[in-house]
């Protein structure tokens, strides 16, 4: 089968370059022959709330024959990016689709492609078929986009659900988001937290990834003050800031919890993610809302238990009283006690083990035969 991925790949960084870079990798190893069509630019500078859309790591995850191709930003690029593509003659396209901003960009070189190359299919793999930040327009593009679209893969129930609320009749597979390995190995918790520069006697609770308000970092701080009367532990916010820093800090200091807290307000580098994930007790993802997360993902690489809210498609992956625990959204209170009694009943040993077991189902070659399975005759 001959497959064109199309996305951000390096030197663009962040978590849909990271994945698209490792399916192809699992495509290739499954005996497809695969091309790479990567972004020109992704963001418009005065869009982007990060400081740099380029990959910092000392160790990237590269695709070493990506061929720079779309550019989303540049409308008079796109007929020839799908000049580009029609000229390969895949047999698939594949995308991934995060956001609506990128949709006029997708339905115009995909149009424009498919009429050039009758044979081609599209397939779209949907992290958010809704946004979590909805913005005029956005139910038009999205519409409009899954239907040049031919297949589908879905990751999670609630994006299935999404998916068809709009398209009744796609032509989707459900599989689990795979794991992000690629971040090394777990390290020795003490030597971890001694590059972090933590206390090595107090437990640590991990908020990891860019911060939004749909995160609920802001539930995590309140439930803080219960939490510590019971659990000396340290609060460690490790990701950059995608919204105004300043209520946060606020919070905290009004809170009285600022000894607790350590805050990186940075992206991440690859090769310091280990130091993360193994100086770590516990992830903790309070969200307000979700589909699916990839934090989730690289917490069980490193044997990670998880506590995250009740929303979305976290429930799928964080098995209730093995893996984690899950509470409702928007409660301080419940989130200080699900935290509380993972320590008092020393779940750590039992709860390791039950991810070992699980994340054997979050492969890429599962992920891989769900694209076959979908495609059917295709591939």
């Amino acid at each position: 089968m001959k497959i064109l991925l199309v996305g951000p790949a390096y030197p663009l960084r962040g978590g849909i370059a990271q994945f698209l870079a490792l399916l192809d990798g699992a495509l290739k190893k499954a005996g497809h022959e695969v091309l790479f069509h990567r972004f020109i630019r992704q963001y418009p500078k005065f869009l982007f709330p990060g400081k740099t859309q380029e990959e910092t790591s000392k160790s990237a995850v590269e695709v070493g024959d990506a061929v720079a191709s779309l550019d989303p930003l540049n409308p008079f690029n796109w007929p020839f990016a799908a000049l580009r593509i029609a000229k390969e003659k895949p047999d698939l396209v594949v995308l991934k689709w995060w956001m609506p901003f990128f949709g006029p960009s997708y339905i115009v070189t995909l149009w424009l492609a498919k009429l050039l190359s009758p044979k081609t299919k599209v397939m779209l793999i949907v992290d958010n078929a809704i946004p979590h930040e909805t913005r005029p327009g956005d139910m038009l593009i999205t519409r409009t986009g899954f239907g040049i679209t031919d297949y589908f893969v879905v990751m999670s129930e609630a994006v299935k659900r999404d998916l068809l609320s709009i398209k009744p009749d796609a032509k989707y597979v459900f599989t689990p988001h795979p794991l992000y390995d690629v971040f090394g190995t777990a390290k020795p918790k003490a030597e971890a937290k001694a590059a972090l520069g933590l206390p090595p006697e107090k437990p640590v609770l991990l908020f990891f990834g860019f911060v939004r308000a749909y995160k609920g970092l802001t539930v995590l701080l309140d439930a803080m003050p219960d939490l510590l009367k019971k659990l000396d532990a340290t609060l460690l916010v490790a990701g950059e800031f995608y919204e105004d820093k300043a209520p946060y800090v606020e919070q905290i200091e009004r809170l009285g919890i600022g000894a607790s807290v350590r805050v990186m307000d940075k992206y991440i580098a690859n090769e310091e993610v280990a130091d993360y994930f193994s100086a770590a007790d516990l992830l903790v993802l309070p969200y307000l809302s979700a589909t699916q997360s990839g934090i989730t993902q690289i917490a069980f690489v490193f044997d990670l238990p998880v506590i995250a809210t009740n929303v979305g498609g976290l429930p799928e992956v964080v098995d209730e009283g093995r893996t984690g625990y899950l509470v409702p959204p928007s409660d301080p209170k419940a989130l200080a006690g699900a935290i509380t009694r993972y320590f008092e009943e020393n779940n750590e040993p039992a709860f390791k083990e039950a991810i070992r077991t699980e994340k054997r189902r979050f492969s890429w070659e599962g992920f891989v035969e769900g694209m076959e399975r979908v495609a059917g005759d295709n591939l």
